[in-house]
């Protein structure tokens, strides 16, 4: 038998290069590029905003988003909760007045109450930015006609970008997309926002010789998912959509063709004559709808025998059969209609109270189901809604202090805050300023503080002082009350003076 071989070990040893190890200062992730040119939406979304209009549900849950995220305004406040500084009120004056400038044809809050309706009928919505000569945001306008905008993936080359963080500039590589809009033959081509190249809005082509009435705009958009056009929320349940718009035509269709006079006609021995068959078509023809609702006729019937005259057991008949219990007495399908209702309404995690149907609700229910929607979705959207505002569009500002948010309503339960106030009153939490503070919110007012130094004391120790004060007042006039009567009892006049005195002092100092 031969040995087998053993097999060769090599040794190599490697050395350090000259060359540092360094590390991707870029994202490195594969982009969806498939070679396309313009990406097309994966939907039709004309056929996205017919769903919407003949849909009895979708309205009132879209507008429901509207109304809670955007629209109860846009207020500023500050970062950090420190002692207002000159530079902290120039920054939270000029940021006031941007918001207010940034569309002068409507409320700016009512530019992003329109982003999120298109956003919730297409997945997505675009929203223009005009820059001044200073590089600096100061116009936005909503893009009504979201169907007829088209982008690419990101291409072209890596383009340092400058972004700020707490008022210092950060540095960081990114590709962007190009977008163009077709409308009626027309078409402009648009940049990516926060692209700083100076792109040609007739061609697409960047360019630094372009005029700057040429000179392309910035498109930002405001996307559900991470899909290129977005993720329609509710396009789970568009069978249950269109399935409740097809019974509502087949309930509809009952009142526009139902018949009002459900029976059937027999005739025995005889045959309808010809002018009574034509009356009878006729009447069946035009009985749709409200017409002939009271209409009334009369049949005529003509022997089939050649005999001259009826015999008594063969004389014709007309016998009406009534069939009214095959017909629809009520709408159809309503259980469907109230289970693709919900549906509906569980892909915007949206309860009854916010479209309409209060029926099942009490006071606990509602502000129960008011407190967990605005938990679960309404801040959630604010603050992201906040966040692509505050570091996207007012980004190349560079506020340190200041930044936008969206207000919310005040769900606060009255009874639970009393509970609140009476535990933290007991407890010695609760100040003069406090109280004041939560009385003039609940009133709708505002007001100063208190300056004096009992306004910060908590209400139980200021209690808590004033009777140990009053019972030491009392214990000292009780003693003096003694030692007058102990001199007077000594015949010392002197001291009887001098105690008086003092007494009367005190009293003096307690009034």
């Amino acid at each position: 038998m031969s040995k087998s071989k053993k097999p060769n070990i090599e040794v190599r040893t490697i050395t350090a290069t000259e060359k540092p190890i360094t590390k991707a200062a870029n994202p490195t992730n594969i982009e969806n590029d498939k070679g396309l040119p313009w990406i097309e939406p994966p939907i039709q979304l004309d056929g996205l905003n017919t769903m919407v209009e003949h849909s009895t549900i979708l309205p009132q849950c879209i507008r429901a988003y509207k109304d809670n995220i955007a629209g109860f305004g846009i207020g500023v406040r500050y970062i950090d909760d420190i002692e207002e500084t000159d530079e902290m009120r120039t920054e939270y004056s000029k940021l006031e007045a941007i918001i207010d400038q940034l569309n002068l044809e409507m409320d700016t809050k009512e530019v992003f109450e329109d982003i999120i309706e298109a956003r919730e009928i297409f997945g997505i919505a675009y929203l223009e930015v005009i820059r001044n000569i200073a590089g600096e945001v100061n116009q936005i306008d909503f893009i009504k006609e979201t169907k007829t905008i088209r982008k690419t993936a990101p291409i072209g080359e890596i383009v340092p970008t400058e972004f700020f963080y707490k008022g210092q500039p950060i540095i960081r590589q990114k590709k962007f997309r190009k977008y163009k809009q077709e409308l009626n033959g027309k078409t402009v081509f648009f940049k990516e926002f926060g692209d700083s190249r100076t792109m040609d809005s007739r061609t697409g082509q960047y360019s630094e010789d372009v005029d700057i009435s040429y000179q392309a705009n910035e498109i930002l958009e405001f996307v559900i998912g991470s899909r290129d056009y977005g993720t329609v929320r509710w396009i789970g349940q568009s069978l249950n959509v269109d399935g409740s718009r097809r019974a509502e035509n087949l309930n509809n269709n009952y009142f526009q063709n139902g018949r009002h006079t459900p029976l059937m006609i027999i005739v025995r021995g005889g045959s309808l004559s010809e002018e009574s068959f034509t009356k009878l078509q006729s009447y069946m023809d035009g009985i749709k709808g409200e017409n002939g609702q009271h209409s009334f006729m009369v049949l005529e019937v003509e022997d089939t025998d050649s005999k001259v005259g009826f015999e008594d057991d063969k004389q014709p008949s007309v016998d009406i059969k009534d069939m009214a219990s095959i017909l629809q007495k009520d709408e159809l399908f309503q259980d469907y209609l109230d289970n693709s209702r919900k549906k509906v309404q569980s892909a915007f995690r949206l309860p009854d109270l916010y479209v309409g149907y209060t029926t099942d609700f009490n006071r606990a229910t509602a502000q129960t189901a008011q407190e967990i929607t605005e938990q679960q979705v309404f801040i959630p959207e604010r603050k992201s809604l906040a966040w692509a505002i505050n570091n996207k569009l007012l980004n190349s500002y560079g506020f340190k202090h200041v930044e936008v948010y969206f207000k919310a309503p005040d769900i606060t339960n009255p009874d639970d805050m009393v509970k609140i106030l009476n535990v933290t009153e007991r407890a010695g939490g609760l100040t003069p300023n406090i109280a004041k503070d939560i009385t003039q919110k609940t009133l709708g007012k505002t007001s100063e503080d208190y300056t004096e130094k009992w306004g910060d004391i908590p209400l139980a120790v200021s209690k808590t002082q004033a009777q140990h004060l009053s019972a030491t007042d009392f214990d000292v006039t009780t003693q003096l009350d003694n030692a007058i009567k102990k001199a007077t009892v000594n015949e010392d006049q002197d001291v009887v003076a001098v105690m008086k005195a003092v007494k009367k002092e005190l009293l003096r100092k307690e009034e």
